[in-house]
């Protein structure tokens, strides 16, 4: 991830904030008495919501089994 001083950050910080929501890059914005990362609204949404499926236990498992089902292989039917 590259690093930043905030000072740099700073001086480009509307250039940063569209490369970072066009390109998905994050950058690691370094102070002298903390850090942070720079990341898009998008990339921050989808880290949140793997967190949340992610706590749901076999969860996980089950996408990637549903990914390697071959639609044919799908019911159309709800099992609700």
């Amino acid at each position: 991830m590259p690093t930043l001083t905030v000072t740099d950050a700073r001086k480009n910080l509307f250039n940063l904030v569209d490369e970072v929501a066009t390109e998905h890059r994050e950058y690691c914005i370094v102070g002298k008495r903390n850090q942070a990362v720079l990341l898009s609204m998008e990339d921050w949404n989808a880290i949140q919501e793997s967190l949340y499926l992610n706590g749901f236990p076999g969860m996980a498992d089950s996408i990637v089994e549903g990914m390697n089902t071959p639609v044919s292989e799908c019911s159309t039917e709800l099992k609700w």
